[in-house]
């Protein structure tokens, strides 16, 4: 993921004036807060997002199982035993 260095905020930033980030997605579409130094959080302006909101169901129950097994690996691999 590329990350445009003027829609980075700090959590710091985003906490105390998070209207300045709301400005920031109005403009550029998306915002980024770092937390510990690292990406975090990603804000977006969902109605110019259409790749979210056109998911098939499929497509949705697809990264929800993704999450779910890279989560819980571990306990899947011992119930495999």
């Amino acid at each position: 993921m590329l990350i445009n260095s003027d829609t980075i905020f700090s959590m710091t930033q985003a906490n105390q004036n998070f209207s300045q980030v709301a400005r920031c997605v109005d403009s550029n579409g998306e915002a980024v807060v770092f937390k510990n130094n690292k990406p975090k959080y990603l804000i977006m302006d969902i109605d110019s997002n259409e790749t979210l909101l056109n998911l098939t169901d499929d497509e949705k129950i697809d990264i929800v199982a993704k999450r779910i097994l890279k989560k819980y690996l571990g306990a899947f691999k011992e119930l495999a035993k």
